[in-house]
């Protein structure tokens, strides 16, 4: 379930942050395909970066 709503998630804000900029910039429309695909790429990488970082507490200086 995790992987489901990571991925629902960051559709979600990244159409919303795609909808946004298109709105701003002077002559940019919105598109739906290059968005889904960056949103594919952002899930990618939050799970990336969930398994790099390690779980353990640091050590205390």
């Amino acid at each position: 379930m995790r992987f489901f709503w990571t991925f629902f998630w960051s559709f979600l804000l990244v159409q919303m942050l795609t909808y946004v900029v298109s709105s701003m910039t002077p002559g940019a429309t919105y598109e739906f395909m290059p968005a889904a695909i960056a949103s594919v790429v952002v899930t990618i990488l939050i799970f990336v970066a969930a398994a790099v970082i390690p779980n353990e507490p640091a050590a205390k200086h």
